[in-house]
């Protein structure tokens, strides 16, 4: 059995979206369709010293683009590939896209020169994309409707691909849980956010179930999950691999919006950010001392934006009309 058709049956019962997903989608490929023709064949790449992200300018949105590590905000590659989701590493990258024609998402992994080299169904909206320091590992995130505890509202799907045997793990709900040290079982599990560790089937996660949202350790070999921490939402392992970085939701409460926060894993202190404005996303560590997350500024457009990782400094415009960001050693 394929890939495709493995995680085709591993999503055969999610299959309804809202109208309004519908409609997203629907502009997201009109916008690929009008900007196909912009960027340049070749121009971007993998190598190291640049910062990959996803174009928001009107001129070329949605186009993988990179600019030089040493001056982000000057000139930028712009290439002919478009995704809604993009990052990479370990001279592999993963691009989440409408597929053409239809309203449906795919995943396209991508070579060090961005050429595709696999293409996996999708269905939901795209909401996060992470792969491994080594470039084998690859997770995403998609929003569905349907589950039938949520009462039509958006749940999360993520799901794993390892290049190395080429398996497939179309969502984490099928992993035995354990909270607080004892096995759990809930109707209502979701998981989004993946960041992986450079040891083999270690990853982190976000995970809620009632009212948490927690952070949780797995192992994709074994298929457990364990609960780490309360309210931590979309983590982001750092370089070192001591610290995880992630929103924070004031006061417990997502209503009130999140704050982007830094977990010592060994100590267990959190500490926020300078960064005080609602950080909706799943931060992108550029190095083991900062911390980079995308900022909405307008309809369809948004900045890239850097903040020390120690709760010094202050947040800096980093690239401008741009979102994805990911760091190439």
């Amino acid at each position: 059995m394929n890939t495709r058709t493995r995680v085709l049956i591993a999503v055969t019962g999610v299959l309804t979206l809202a109208a309004a997903a519908v409609i997203y989608v629907g502009v997201a490929g009109a916008r690929n369709q009008d900007t196909a023709s912009a960027g340049t064949s070749g121009a971007v790449t993998l190598e190291g010293g640049r910062l990959l992200f996803r174009s928001t300018a009107d001129a070329d949105r949605g186009h993988v683009s990179s600019v030089a590590a040493a001056d982000p905000g000057g000139a930028r590659a712009v290439s002919t590939v478009s995704c809604a989701r993009v990052y990479a590493a370990g001279g592999t990258g993963i691009c989440l896209r409408p597929e053409t024609g239809l309203t449906t998402y795919q995943l396209a992994v991508l070579d060090g020169k961005l050429a595709v080299t696999q293409e996996i169904p999708l269905v939901g909206l795209p909401n996060r994309a992470r792969v491994s320091p080594d470039g084998r590992r690859l997770a995403w995130t998609v929003f569905v409707t349907g589950d039938s505890y949520n009462g039509g509202r958006f749940s999360t799907r993520a799901g794993t691909l390892d290049l190395t045997t080429d398996s497939v793990e179309g969502t984490l709900e099928d992993f035995a849980v354990t909270v607080d040290g004892k096995p759990y079982k809930a109707a209502d599990f979701n998981f989004w956010g993946v960041t992986f560790t450079r040891q083999p089937n270690r990853f982190y996660a976000t995970m809620s179930t009632g009212s948490h949202r927690y952070l949780v350790e797995g192992d994709s070999k074994a298929r457990t999950v364990k609960t780490l921490r309360d309210n931590v939402e979309c983590p982001s392992l750092s370089p070192d691999e001591t610290r995880i970085a992630f929103k924070s939701a004031i006061d417990g409460d997502p209503a009130k919006g999140w704050r982007v926060s830094v977990l010592d894993l060994a100590s267990g202190t959190v500490t926020p950010l300078a960064e005080t404005r609602n950080v909706d996303d799943q931060p992108a560590w550029l190095d083991d001392r900062t911390v980079a997350y995308a900022l909405p500024r307008a309809q369809g457009h948004s900045d890239v934006w850097a903040v020390p990782a120690d709760g010094t400094g202050a947040p800096r415009l980093l690239i401008p009309e741009a979102e994805s960001p990911a760091a190439l050693p």
